[in-house]
């Protein structure tokens, strides 16, 4: 990829990434976590729907008949994705905040990622992890710890809500490692299509199953600002750019743009909320760039693709 590629998709990532923790903020004021979730999912999938039949009719008026067909392995695969990048994931930061977890305790768990990805990197992926990048995703935690240090508590949670971000971070990171080693990716929008299917299904039955799908939240419009939100911002925004970043520059670049979304998140919240950034977050910024930086300025060769990589990449970018 070119520089000014790979800035733009970094850039997309941190900014997009770090939205869903405003619209989590903006949507849990008047519902469930499972509640949101279902809406945001139920609302989405027909839209991707929507969205791919276009597509297909646009390549079919290009390139004549043309269909991309899953085969049951990777509808199998996609909705694993989905269960473990958006059910486990979200359902464990998310939840964690709803059951009385500090909002800074749930996103410096989350911020281990990195850190575990980076680990697993090398054995699952063959990515080499070099001594400079150790040193990144260290500072890099350093940062993010400084950032959000002063919302770490112990809390009034239970002792297992404390389990829940440590669960959505290593969902994550397993389906970070698995996306990174498939060697032929299908088109990202039909991948996110089947991923978000699979959270609307799972999120809807648990809503439904407590009592949360229904009630006096669907008369808020707050509540559908915050589903809209999530759709447009944290989904297409920060799922995909989270996915084609893995796709084309790896694991171990993706998973240490996150140490940049605590930071941006604070700034959300400064313009949206008026919250204000003590002098130690704006250190903790800081820190967080530095970490960051080691780890991406880093040369290493391409990711590789079995077949024509550049067709295929390409062939991603423009069908997400």
């Amino acid at each position: 990829m070119g520089r000014a590629s790979m800035a733009g998709l970094s850039v997309g990532l941190v900014v997009m990434w770090s939205s869903g923790f405003i619209g989590g903020r903006l949507g849990t004021d008047t519902a469930s976590t499972a509640a949101l979730m279902a809406w945001r999912f139920l609302v989405l999938v027909p839209i991707l729907v929507l969205v791919g039949l276009a597509v297909a009719a646009a390549r079919r008026r290009a390139v004549g008949p043309h269909s991309v067909r899953l085969s049951p392995k990777q509808w199998s695969r996609q909705a694993l994705l989905g269960v473990l990048s958006q059910v486990v994931y979200l359902g464990g930061v998310v939840g964690a905040i709803e059951y009385g977890v500090a909002s800074g305790t749930s996103a410096l768990v989350a911020a281990l990622q990195p850190l575990l990805a980076g680990a697993l990197a090398g054995p699952v992926l063959g990515e080499r992890v070099v001594a400079r990048q150790w040193l990144g995703l260290a500072v890099g935690f350093c940062g993010v710890l400084l950032v959000v240090g002063g919302d770490v508590d112990g809390g009034g949670a239970p002792l297992w809500a404390y389990a829940l971000p440590f669960a959505g971070m290593v969902g994550l990171v397993a389906a970070t490692l698995i996306e990174a080693r498939e060697r032929h990716p299908i088109p990202l929008l039909e991948s996110m299509t089947v991923q978000c299917a699979t959270s609307a299904t799972i999120f809807g039955v648990v809503a439904a199953a407590t009592g949360d799908l229904v009630g006096p939240s669907l008369a808020d419009g707050s509540f559908w600002a915050a589903v809209a939100w999530l759709v447009v911002f944290s989904t297409f925004g920060g799922y995909g750019f989270y996915w084609l970043t893995v796709r084309r520059v790896g694991a171990t670049h993706a998973s240490a743009l996150i140490y940049l979304t605590p930071p941006t998140t604070a700034v959300w919240a400064w313009a949206m909320f008026g919250e204000a950034v003590p002098t130690v977050g704006l250190v903790g910024f800081a820190v967080c760039a530095v970490g960051v930086a080691l780890v991406l300025t880093v040369r290493r060769p391409p990711v590789p693709v079995a077949g024509d990589e550049s067709r295929a990449l390409d062939a991603v970018a423009s069908r997400g």
